[in-house]
């Protein structure tokens, strides 16, 4: 097997992945992750941090979303799997583009922020 794909499989191998993914409330997104942790993201924060091309300048990484744009009660309407690496979300103000990685998705987590890589 080459190198490359060794270490590809074992740092995948490594990431907590979701054991289940569905509403924390009426609007948040809750993760339950294999190791335990639960991370709940509130809905408008979780907007706001689309990872698609619309929203992040795939070059730079600058933030092209407009928060003002996006209604302070925005939430998830659908979740769904992406292979066995993300979710997609279709939001009420009609975006669904977005692909949000687990591995993202965990270093994301609001009660890990500032604790290192959000593996805790």
């Amino acid at each position: 097997m080459p190198r490359l794909a060794l270490a590809a499989m074992m740092a995948n191998a490594q990431m907590p992945q979701p054991v289940e993914i569905g509403r924390a409330n009426e609007h948040d997104v809750k993760i339950q992750w294999q190791d335990g942790h639960e991370s709940i993201y509130p809905a408008r924060a979780l907007r706001l941090s689309c990872p698609c091309a619309g929203c992040l300048d795939e070059v730079t990484g600058a933030i092209r979303i407009i928060a003002t744009n996006i209604p302070q009660g925005v939430h998830p309407l659908k979740i769904d799997l992406i292979g066995r690496y993300a979710i997609s979300i279709q939001w009420s103000d009609g975006h669904n583009t977005g692909i949000y990685a687990f591995d993202r998705l965990r270093r994301m987590c609001p009660c890990c922020q500032g604790c290192g890589a959000g593996t805790s």
